[in-house]
C-alpha cells in the first residue's frame, strides 16, 4: 500500500463537490427529514423508531460512498491511466487496494456523523455495545460494496458509469429494505430481499436498536464475508485480464 497514493484519492474525492452531496449530505438530510416528519409516537416508541430509521440511513449513507468510489476506476482505464501506473513501482495489487482502503474511509464520515445526530438531535441512546454494532459493524459491512464499485468502474465505460452506478445503488437501498421496511414491501420483493447484501448490512444494525433477535449478527457477517469474497475475487479477475490486454 502506498500511503501517498491513497490520501492523494481521498482529497480527490473529496473535492468531488456530487460526492459530498450524495454521499455524506444527502444521507443525512434523509436521517433529519425522516426523523421528524415521518416517525410518529412519543417517547420510547419513537426513540426505537429513530434508531431503526438511523441506521437505515448510516448503511444507506456507506453504500453509496463504499460505491462511487470505484467511479473513478472507469475513468482512468478510459484515459489509460492504469497503464501509466504499471509504469511505476506501485503494484498493481497496491494500486487496487489503494482504492479500496480509500472506499472503506470515504464511508466513515457518514457513518459516524449520523449516530451523532441521532444522540444529540433526536435524543437515540444505546449502550456501548449496541453502538458499537452499529457504527463499527455497518462500516466493516461496507467492505463488498466496496468491492462492488471497483468491479463496476472496471467493467462500464465513463458514460455508463453514472446510471448503472446510480441504479445498483437504489436497487440495493430499495431492494434491502434501506428506504421501507422489508416487512411492508410485496412477497416477492420479501423473497428477493435477502439474497441482497444491503439487507445483510441493514441487519448487523437493526439487531442493536430493536429486540428482534432473529437478526443474528454472526449470520449477516457470514452472508457479506461471502459477498466480499466473491466480489473481491471477481475484482482480481477483471484487473488482470484488463493488465494482459495491456
Amino acid at each position: 500500500m502506498n500511503p501517498t497514493y491513497t490520501r492523494l484519492e481521498i482529497v480527490r474525492m473529496l473535492r468531488n463537490p456530487r460526492f459530498l452531496i450524495f454521499a455524506f449530505f444527502f444521507p443525512v438530510l434523509l436521517f433529519l427529514l425522516q426523523a421528524n416528519v415521518f416517525v410518529t409516537g412519543s417517547g420510547a416508541e419513537k426513540s426505537s423508531a429513530v434508531a431503526v430509521v438511523m441506521v437505515n440511513m448510516i448503511a444507506f449513507g456507506a453504500v453509496f460512498a463504499a460505491m462511487n468510489n470505484g467511479a473513478r476506476l472507469a475513468v482512468e482505464r478510459a484515459a489509460g491511466w492504469q497503464r501509466q501506473l504499471r509504469l511505476t513501482p506501485l503494484s498493481g495489487r497496491g494500486y487496487m487496494f489503494g482504492k479500496g482502503l480509500t472506499g472503506m474511509l470515504l464511508a466513515l464520515p457518514v457513518v459516524v456523523a449520523i449516530p451523532v445526530l441521532a444522540v444529540l438531535a433526536e435524543g437515540v441512546r444505546l449502550g456501548g455495545g449496541e453502538w458499537t454494532r452499529v457504527i463499527l459493524g455497518i462500516w466493516i459491512g461496507a467492505i463488498p460494496f466496496v468491492l462492488l464499485g471497483l468491479l463496476i468502474g472496471q467493467l462500464v465505460t465513463p458514460d455508463t458509469l453514472q446510471p448503472v452506478n446510480m441504479g445498483v445503488s437504489l436497487a440495493m437501498g430499495f431492494l434491502g429494505g434501506l428506504w421501507i421496511p422489508v416487512d411492508a414491501m410485496p412477497d416477492w420483493l420479501r423473497t428477493v430481499s435477502p439474497f441482497l447484501p444491503s439487507y445483510w448490512l441493514t441487519q448487523i444494525g437493526r439487531g442493536a436498536v430493536t429486540t428482534d433477535l432473529t437478526r443474528s449478527l454472526g449470520l449477516s457477517a457470514a452472508v457479506l464475508a461471502a459477498w466480499a469474497i466473491v466480489l473481491g475475487a471477481l475484482v482480481v479477475w477483471r484487473y488482470r485480464k484488463d493488465s494482459a490486454r495491456a
